[in-house]
C-alpha cells in the first residue's frame, strides 16, 4: 500500500503527475512480461477457487501453466455478464465470503444485479489506480475534489473517493444532484477537482452560466468525467462552461469499477491500467483477436484481483486499442473513446439499462398489452427516457385519479428495477406502431442530436 507521504509524485511530460511513476512508465518488454507473470497468478486463482473457471478451462484443456506468451491468450474462455448474474450473487469469488471487506453490484437484466468484490489488497490496488487517474490530470495532495459522482452499490462515488484520499486530497463527498448546492459548495469550499457524469458537467455549466457565474468565478481545474458515453464536442463545452480540462476516465463494476482507463492532459485516448487489465480488441462477431488501430469489442483481464479474478471480459464497447506511444511518457496502450455497443444496453446518466428490464416489469402486470416502445432523449445534456405502454381499453374507461395511480404504480415498478426515473405514457390500444420484422423496442432520439 502507497500513501500521498510514501509516493514521491512527479511531473509528466503533458502537464500532470505521476502517482506510480515506475509503473506508469514501465518499458514496453518488460510490462508484457509482468502481464504475462499475473496473469498465471490470476488463471491459478481462478482455476483452484472458482468453480465455473475450472470447468470452463478444462473443457478446452487448458491449464494455468500452459500460458506463456500474449499469443496463448486467445486460447483461453471468455466471460460474460450472464456468467455473472448466473452465479448471483457469490459464485465468481476466488476469496472466502468472509476475506471479502466490500461488495458492489451493477444492475441485470432479470432483476438479479452483477457483484463484484474487494480484499483489503484490491482495494488498496482500486486506490492507487484512481490515485493515477487524479495524478495525471495534474490533482496533488491538497487539492479539494467535489465527487458527484453517485454513491452506493455504484463503484463510482466510493471509487473516486477511495482514490482521492489516497493520493492525499480533500474530498467532499456531495453526490449528485441539488445543483444549487453544488454550486454554493465549489465556489465556497475552492473546489480544484470536480468529478460527475459528462452530462451532469455540462448541466452544471449550464446552471452556472443561468446564475450569472462565468467560468472565471469557479475555482475548477480539472475535471473527471464518466459512466457514460460522451464526445469530444461536449468536451469543449464542459470546458468552456466550467473553466476545467475535462477528462475521459473509463471504468466497469465487473473489473472493479473507475481506474481501468484515464485521460492524461494529453487528451489522446486513456491510458490503459496494464499492469493490473490485459486489454484485447475482438471481433464481435467472430471472437478473433483483432490487430492494434481496428474497431472491435473491448475484452479486459483481471491482473491482480484476488477476490474476484476475471478472464477475458467481454465489454461488449467497441472502441481502438493506440499502441503508438504518448506524449505524456506513459508507455502503456490507450483506448479510444467508445464509439458504441455489441448489445443492446442503454447508457442513462450513467446506468445500464436493458430493454429487457423493462419488458420484464412491463409483461408482470396484467393490464399491459405486449406492445410497448422505450424512447431515449435528451432534454439539455440530460438523457431522458420515456416508456409508452399500450393498455387496455378498460383501463382508459376508468377514472383520471385511477389512471394517475395506474400510471404512478407502473412508474414505481420500474423505478424498483432500474433505480432510475423513466416517464410513463399510457396509450390506447394499437396507437404504438407495428413492425412486420423485428418490434422496434427502442427509440434513441440522442443519435440524432
Amino acid at each position: 500500500m502507497t500513501t500521498a507521504s510514501e509516493e514521491h509524485l512527479t511531473k509528466d511530460a503533458a502537464g500532470g503527475l505521476y502517482w506510480q511513476p515506475a509503473a506508469e512508465t514501465l518499458p514496453t518488454r518488460q510490462l508484457g512480461d509482468l502481464q504475462i507473470e499475473r496473469l498465471r497468478a490470476t488463471l491459478e486463482n481462478a482455476y483452484e477457487n472458482v468453480p465455473f473457471y475450472r470447468k470452463k478451462l478444462d473443457e478446452l484443456g487448458v491449464k494455468p501453466g500452459d500460458v506463456t506468451c500474449h499469443g496463448d491468450v486467445a486460447d483461453l474462455p471468455f466471460t460474460t455478464k450472464i456468467d455473472l448474474r448466473d452465479h448471483y450473487p457469490f459464485g465468481m469469488f476466488a476469496s472466502p465470503r468472509e476475506d471479502v471487506v466490500r461488495v458492489h453490484a451493477s444492475s441485470g437484466t432479470t432483476g438479479n444485479p452483477t457483484t463484484v468484490g474487494y480484499t483489503r489488497g484490491d482495494l488498496d490496488v482500486w486506490a492507487d489506480l484512481i490515485a493515477r487517474t487524479l495524478a495525471a490530470g495534474g490533482v496533488a495532495p491538497g487539492d479539494l475534489l467535489q465527487n458527484a459522482f453517485g454513491y452506493g452499490l455504484f463503484t463510482g462515488g466510493l471509487g473516486l473517493h477511495l482514490g482521492a484520499e489516497r493520493l492525499g486530497c480533500t474530498v467532499v463527498p456531495i453526490s449528485g444532484g441539488n445543483t444549487e448546492r453544488q454550486l454554493k459548495i465549489m465556489r465556497d469550499f475552492g473546489a480544484t477537482a470536480l468529478s460527475c457524469t459528462p452530462s451532469y458537467a455540462m448541466y452544471l455549466a449550464d446552471a452556472a452560466r443561468d446564475r450569472g457565474l462565468r467560468p472565471e468565478d469557479l475555482p475548477l481545474r480539472v475535471g473527471f468525467h464518466g459512466a457514460e458515453p460522451w464526445t469530444n464536442e461536449l468536451r469543449v463545452q464542459i470546458e468552456a462552461g466550467l473553466g476545467e480540462h475535462a477528462l475521459d476516465i473509463y471504468g466497469l463494476s465487473e473489473m472493479g469499477g473507475p481506474g481501468v482507463g484515464y485521460e492524461c492532459l494529453c487528451k489522446a485516448g486513456m491510458h490503459v491500467s496494464e499492469d493490473h487489465y490485459l486489454a484485447e480488441i475482438i471481433d464481435p462477431e467472430t471472437l478473433r483477436p483483432l490487430p492494434y488501430g481496428e474497431v472491435g469489442e473491448l475484452v479486459f483481464t483481471t491482473l491482480s484481483r484476488v477476490a474476484q479474478p476475471l478472464i477475458r471480459y467481454r465489454t461488449r464497447d467497441l472502441c481502438t486499442l493506440i499502441a503508438e506511444p504518448c506524449a505524456c511518457g506513459r508507455t502503456s496502450v490507450r483506448m479510444s473513446k467508445p464509439i458504441g455497443r455489441s448489445d443492446d444496453m442503454l447508457i442513462i446518466r450513467g446506468v445500464n439499462v436493458f430493454p429487457s428490464q423493462i419488458e420484464e416489469v412491463l409483461m408482470s402486470i396484467p393490464s399491459i398489452e405486449p406492445h410497448y416502445q422505450i424512447v431515449v432523449d435528451r432534454k439539455g445534456y440530460l438523457d431522458i427516457i420515456e416508456v409508452w405502454v399500450e393498455v387496455g381499453e378498460d383501463i382508459f374507461a376508468e377514472t383520471m385519479g385511477d389512471l394517475e395511480r395506474f400510471q404512478r404504480s407502473v412508474q414505481s415498478q420500474i423505478y424498483n428495477v432500474l433505480n432510475i426515473q423513466c416517464a410513463v405514457k399510457l396509450k390506447e390500444p394499437k396507437t404504438i406502431q407495428r413492425s412486420e420484422g423485428k418490434a422496434v423496442r427502442v427509440v434513441d432520439r440522442r443519435k440524432a442530436l
